[in-house]
């Protein structure tokens, strides 16, 4: 049954319904109302329609429920988990109330909600603490999922599983952080470390650091590794010489370091893999 024709059957149920306009009709879903039901008005009209009484193709939860969320847009999301709005701002209106708050300077606002903080929702009108709540939750358990961090005693020997490793702590992180992952002699993780958080351009370790970490658990292997907040991996020529310093390092304290990963907008990349310094520097076996 298309939107219309459920519309007009409703309309012995809202009588105003029948001086509506139906050329440019707009849907909105409205908070839920005392008896329990969610409604939806009509703009321009005092009526109200039901959202129940919609067509399931029309309503964001049912939508969910029947094919999934691949295909609904960011709002619709959204409003789902508001789940209701505030005064005359449905749930789908105040999605679009928050999504357009959050774009700035060109931003996606999609990109905004994974560093989102409870202050900047709640300064949302109609977001209060429950409301934000909900959405930090969903946005953390949607990290851990397609970011799961591997155990301890995970083999870690590719440049891919590193960045696995290290992806919810640095992938996403609007600073720069210096990180470590502490290898045994089989490439088993024994643990992994933040060493320092820079500013949005930089951060700086200092190898004493680096190598106290790696001797403190008795590891004899570490993967370096820092996230470009821009998103662009390449090594800057500051990468490049502090892993320079470290390899040297590494070969005086008979510690490897065999990997230093840049990651960033979703991507990284291996300086093993991508320059010369480990021929340069080599790190035993």
């Amino acid at each position: 049954m298309s939107l219309s024709s459920n519309i007009n059957s409703s309309l012995e149920v809202v009588p105003e319904l029948k001086n509506a306009s139906f050329q440019s009709l707009d849907i909105q879903q409205e908070p839920e109302h005392p008896t329990g039901y969610s409604y939806a008005r009509i703009a321009g009209s005092s009526a109200t329609l039901r959202v129940k009484d919609l067509p399931a193709s029309e309503r964001p939860r049912d939508r969910l429920l029947a094919s999934g969320g691949a295909y609904m847009s960011n709002s619709d999301l959204l409003s789902v988990l508001l789940g209701s709005g505030q005064g005359d701002q449905s749930a789908i209106d105040l999605s679009h109330t928050l999504l357009a708050s959050l774009e700035d300077n060109g931003q996606r606002a999609i990109a905004a909600l994974r560093h989102i903080t409870p202050e900047r929702l709640m300064n949302v009108y109609g977001i209060g603490e429950a409301k934000a709540a909900t959405i930090l939750a969903a946005i953390e358990l949607g990290k851990r999922v397609y970011a799961p961090s591997p155990m301890v005693s995970t083999v870690i020997d590719d440049p891919g599983l590193a960045a696995e490793a290290l992806t919810a702590d640095l992938m996403w992180s609007p600073v720069e952080k210096f990180a470590i992952i502490m290898l045994d002699i089989k490439h088993q993780m024994i643990g992994k470390k933040i060493v320092s958080i820079g500013t949005a351009s930089e951060t700086y370790a200092e190898p004493k650091e680096i190598f106290k970490a790696l001797i403190e658990v008795n590891a004899s292997r570490g993967i370096v590794a820092h996230n470009h907040p821009s998103g662009l991996i390449q090594p800057s020529p500051e990468d490049i010489n502090l892993t320079e310093h470290l390899l040297q390092a590494a070969n005086i304290m008979n510690i490897q370091i065999i990997d230093h990963l840049i990651l960033g907008g979703g991507n990284y990349t291996s300086l093993h893999q991508t320059t010369n310094l480990w021929n340069r520097y080599p790190q035993g076996d």
